[in-house]
């Protein structure tokens, strides 16, 4: 029989109710979220033309800085909501909310 990890103690939601928000703004893409995520909800890649025409000039240059890579959630629906990638995030980029 498994043991129950960490993750699933935090981890009571069902799946898809609640969803990872990350704001590209703020993201660094420094995969902690991934590294947490025990539903691998997040990816760590080159942000999309149109996400990266949104953005403002600084938060342009700051993403140039930082190598051009953001957190995407192609596995949303996967998420729990253990709150473990917005704990995980140094830049404060994710939040949870209910799924649309």
């Amino acid at each position: 029989m498994r043991q129950k990890s960490a993750a699933d103690v935090q981890c009571k939601q069902s799946p898809g109710v609640i969803v990872p928000v990350v704001d590209l703004r703020r993201c660094e893409g420094k995969g902690d979220c991934l590294d947490v995520c025990p539903e691998n909800v997040f990816e760590i890649r080159r942000i999309d033309d149109a996400d990266y025409r949104e953005l403002g000039v600084l938060n342009r240059f700051k993403l140039r800085v930082h190598g051009m890579k953001v957190a995407y959630t192609p596995n949303a629906d996967a998420c729990r909501s253990c709150g473990l990638c917005v704990t995980a995030c140094p830049e404060h980029a994710i939040k949870l909310a209910r799924a649309s």
